[in-house]
């Protein structure tokens, strides 16, 4: 959904323990911006992982499609729509 074409990342700030990388994209007309904020163990694993994005028109159109891409997952895997997570 955030990859592939016309997504970029186009800011990087790191450290020891850590990385901020900031991406854009557009989808359906919207411009997304956000950041990946990343947090490294001592031995380089991945141990803290957030996203967030802005403005709130892009994330009401993320949470949109976030949701029908979870009715299509359900769907191909049989699981019933009770289970799946209230949008």
């Amino acid at each position: 959904m955030l990859g592939g074409p016309g997504f970029a990342y186009v800011g990087e700030w790191r450290n020891d323990n850590g990385a901020v990388l900031e991406f854009e994209k557009e989808i359906d007309g919207i411009k997304l911006n956000g950041v990946d904020i990343i947090g490294f163990s001592d031995d380089g694993r991945i141990i803290h992982f957030k996203v967030m994005v802005r403005p709130l028109k892009a994330i009401n159109l993320l949470h949109r499609l976030m949701g029908e891409e979870l009715m299509r997952q359900s769907a191909k895997t049989g699981v019933a729509e009770s289970q799946v997570p209230p949008r």
